[in-house]
């Protein structure tokens, strides 16, 4: 992947066809700013979908670790793995 482009809102709006095609063939982002502040990302979707999994893959493994620390703490007091990532997914929400 290469270095994102910096690129305003309005930039953007201009030639948001080129900022896709920029991310999907050269699979370079573009950071969208407003204001001066960046807001988003424009990403090639496989690497989204690669990012997503990245992301799922450490959240089970994390989930896996707690419920094994639990289990070998005994069970008073813990909850089931569903029940942990339900609570999780409820905070970030």
């Amino acid at each position: 992947m290469s270095e994102p482009i910096v690129e305003s809102m309005s930039e953007v709006r201009s030639h948001l066809a080129d900022v896709i095609d920029r991310a999907r063939r050269e699979e370079t982002p573009t950071i969208i700013t407003r204001r001066g502040k960046q807001e988003a990302v424009v990403i090639d979707i496989e690497e989204y979908q690669r990012l997503r999994r990245l992301a799922e893959d450490a959240e089970e493994a994390w989930l896996n670790r707690l419920a094994d620390e639990a289990e070998s703490e005994g069970t008073r007091g813990s909850v089931s793995l569903e029940e942990m990532a339900a609570l999780l997914r409820t905070d970030q929400g």
